[in-house]
């Protein structure tokens, strides 16, 4: 996936997280968390969605109000009243990383069986209630402690429960309140259930819902703007405003027969797996010249691809997640007019799984962690803070640690796709692993003074070039003497890689790409592999109107592919605060990579 660039600028660097548990955790949005470097300074954790935050704590003018609000906020991460009082009297009312400390080794001293088995006091269900908001086991309560806690909840929540007690609910409803006890609200899991599908699994709803919540704590960081999509021309400049009207249609445009996710993810086929039977027309419109290949997140809202399908001349999209080609998930759509009949591999085939990616890291491996994948890779990684606070909880323990640490440490490593690099030792992948894992060269986004937060940034927005390059190997029959591509929205060059590593010529690229550091690892790639042909580069898509892809066209003689994937930050789950699908900021760009596309058709026909 090209690098989302145009927002990229606005948002800062890395951060840690924390997430649910057996999710594939494909960032549809690819957008950077809170970064936590620029918010240690509070000393207080609170939650916010399913990202834990750093909020501050500010005393209040009554002592004793005081010590009520803190006692309130332990209580409400699972302590128990008696055990929190006793800990703030020990350590006062100011360092509540010391209270919380405290806490823990309480709880981990515990000598109740069923404490040290997953109820709320336990170690790691004190630990993971501070990094997940509202989380509760609902299975491990006494009906007592039911009671006690549900005049906090929402209405619809209360409601599933009392039918729950009385076991009248619907497989719906039961779905419902399941993934109301992991910490989501009803209403959220509502929505995914409409855009996965009822019959969807917790780990896939979950997925989505959280994913939503990871791109609405970035988005309260912007400034809402809804941007009108840009005018579409042809090359006589003609304003196709009937084309306009079909592509500005809204997100909440109902439609009985759209466009669903299949499971599994694997598009019209990949090298280990070929689904039963493939039917793919094309209309007369959507036929080359040039070759076209458009890329965007596959958990978009409800219309979204419907509207990206319509406007890309009706062309179905083809759904694939990465985990089938290497040892990290991607699910992505692609939108092309390629031929899909004798694709064929990179060779070497890249590691599939994590232990043929990292041999070494398995000596270090618990049983318990049983991944075989990576979750999708994203745009920062997990702190040290993190990282050390699992080798605490997990250290306690001569033995196998209980389900309830094993299950706070799975939920950190799926998220932020920590691997074991020592005993009880865990890390985020270095750079040059990820690069590996998505396919580019080693040390293709370093150097040239570019730092490793850039370099996170960059791959974590970056196709997965494996994938693409499957994709793209039909072309090389096609033009054995060389191709011309147009990249749009380039990112690091995942489609010139991908085409590079086919064995198919490059003879002109015209690259389109906002961030100076992603044209500098491009045009730095371009140079080690001795391109014999030339890259032209720009900096924004808006910059190529009708007369300029004329010049473009006639110099290099003509484009064979246009390739490329819009910002999705837009298009990111349930997103409240800026999810504007196709009509958001950054978003709307589809339009241009539609515009430009358009307009190529239009000159490359008058030269036939």
């Amino acid at each position: 996936m090209p690098v989302r660039n145009q927002t990229s600028e606005l948002m800062g660097g890395n951060a840690s997280g924390e997430e649910s548990a057996d999710v594939d955790w494909t960032t549809d949005d690819e957008l950077d968390i809170l970064t936590d470097t620029a918010i240690s300074t509070s000393p207080t954790l609170t939650s916010h969605g399913t990202v834990a935050i750093l909020g501050s704590m500010e005393a209040s003018s009554s002592g004793g109000a005081s010590c009520s609000k803190l006692v309130k906020h332990f209580v409400g991460m699972g302590f128990p009243e008696t055990l929190v009082s006793k800990a703030i009297e020990e350590n006062g009312e100011g360092d509540t990383d010391s209270i919380l400390n405290t806490l823990l080794t309480y709880s981990a001293l515990e000598e109740s069986p069923q404490q040290q088995l997953g109820t709320r006091s336990d170690p790691a269900s004190s630990e993971y209630d501070t990094l997940l908001d509202d989380v509760s086991d609902m299975d491990s309560w006494s009906e007592d402690e039911i009671a006690d806690d549900t005049d906090s909840m929402p209405e619809k929540h209360k409601l599933l429960l009392s039918l729950e007690i009385t076991g009248s609910l619907t497989q719906e409803q039961r779905k419902l309140l399941s993934l109301a006890n992991m910490g989501f609200t009803v209403e959220d899991a509502s929505i995914a259930m409409e855009r996965c599908g009822t019959d969807a699994s917790d780990e896939v709803l979950a997925d989505f819902i959280c994913a939503a919540q990871m791109a609405r704590e970035e988005d309260s960081y912007l400034p809402i703007v809804i941007s009108k999509p840009k005018h579409v021309y042809c090359g006589n400049g003609r304003l196709k405003k009937r084309k306009l009207r079909e592509m500005v249609r809204r997100k909440n445009d109902t439609d009985d027969e759209s466009i669903r996710l299949p499971n599994p993810m694997i598009g019209y086929g990949t090298p280990s797996q070929q689904p039963e039977r493939i039917h793919r027309s094309l209309s007369e419109s959507s036929m080359g010249p040039p070759f076209f290949y458009y890329e965007n997140v596959a958990l978009a809202p409800k219309g979204v691809w419907d509207a990206i399908s319509r406007v890309l001349y009706d062309i179905e999209p083809e759904f694939v997640d990465s985990k089938y080609f290497s040892a990290t998930a991607r699910k992505r759509g692609y939108v092309h007019n390629l031929p899909i009949e004798d694709r064929f591999p990179l060779v070497p085939l890249p590691p599939l799984t994590i232990h043929q990616a990292f041999p070494l890291s398995r000596k270090w491996w618990p049983s318990w962690d049983t991944r075989d994948k990576l979750n999708c890779i994203q745009t920062v990684i997990g702190s040290a803070r993190l990282t050390e606070r699992i080798r605490t909880a997990v250290e306690r323990f001569d033995d196998d640690p209980p389900d309830s640490v094993q299950k706070f440490v799975m939920d950190q490593c799926r998220k932020w796709n920590l691997v074991w690099v020592g005993r009880n030792k865990v890390a985020p992948l270095e750079p040059d692993e990820v690069e590996m894992l998505l396919g580019f060269p080693k040390n293709h986004t370093r150097g040239g003074g570019i730092s490793r937060t850039d370099r996170y940034k960059s791959l974590g927005n970056s196709f997965q070039v494996d994938t693409v390059a499957y994709h793209l190997s039909v072309l090389k029959k096609i033009f054995p003497n060389g191709i011309n591509v147009l990249s749009l929205f380039s990112g690091i060059g995942g489609a010139e890689v991908a085409l590079h590593r086919q064995g198919i010529k490059l003879k002109n690229v015209v690259s389109v790409e906002k961030s100076k550091v992603n044209r500098d690892i491009v045009r730095s790639w371009w140079e080690q592999t001795n391109q014999t042909g030339s890259l032209i580069d720009f900096d924004d898509v808006r910059m190529l109107d009708g007369e300029r892809i004329e010049q473009i066209i006639n110099s290099v003689g003509g484009i064979d592919l246009v390739v490329g994937g819009s910002p999705c930050n837009n298009l990111a789950g349930s997103n409240r605060v800026s999810r504007d699908g196709l009509e958001g900021k950054e978003s709307a760009l589809f339009y241009d990579y539609y515009r430009i596309l358009d307009l190529v058709k239009c000159l490359m026909a008058r030269k036939l």
